[in-house]
């Protein structure tokens, strides 16, 4: 039984949704994304959005709370947006962009220059005495979070030093070194 989709969801001002065969549109202020389904009903009445499954199967649960999940997270990015913040803990690794180019000095023998895509907005904060920070804004969850795994993936943060590239908040768990 899925409780995530049976609450319903409410469309905000501004944001108009279309409702097409097996395709949901939703177009806000800043921008327009769609979304496929299968094997769910989707409704819109009046400025509410309820998801229904026609039967019980395993398969249908399954897909009533991740449709549900995917159009409120399309309906809040194009009203409100995404954003996450990664910061680079190392001595030497810098972080500049240049429009929609990343340039990252992570220690390698040579720079990591990344082209992120148009739908996402990226800046680079470099404070002294600081550790860099990478900011990524978008209105697509998904994108924004593949592009984030990029980024991150580039130097995962090790559990010795703790140098790497990290969210802005996250707790790594540290280990201890050689004891001699």
């Amino acid at each position: 039984m899925s409780r995530i989709g049976k609450s319903p969801i409410t469309i905000p001002a501004g944001v108009e949704v279309t409702l097409g065969e097996g395709v949901i549109t939703v177009k806000g202020k800043l921008g327009q994304l769609t979304q496929e389904f299968s094997d769910v009903t989707v409704k819109v009445e009046g400025d509410q959005i309820t998801v229904e499954r026609s039967s019980d199967y395993k398969d249908q649960r399954a897909k009533h709370g991740l449709y549900r999940s995917l159009i409120n997270n399309m309906i809040s990015g194009v009203s409100t947006g995404f954003t996450n913040e990664l910061e680079l803990v190392g001595v030497g690794y810098r972080a500049s962009n240049a429009g929609q180019k990343l340039d990252l000095a992570l220690g390698y023998s040579h720079n990591i220059v990344l082209e992120i895509a148009p739908e996402v907005t990226v800046e680079t904060i470099s404070e002294k005495g600081k550790n860099p920070i990478v900011k990524l804004t978008s209105y697509d969850k998904q994108l924004l979070g593949q592009v984030t795994a990029k980024i991150r993936g580039f130097r995962k943060p090790e559990p010795y030093k703790g140098k790497g590239i990290k969210f802005v908040g996250e707790v790594l768990r540290r280990k201890a070194g050689k004891s001699a």
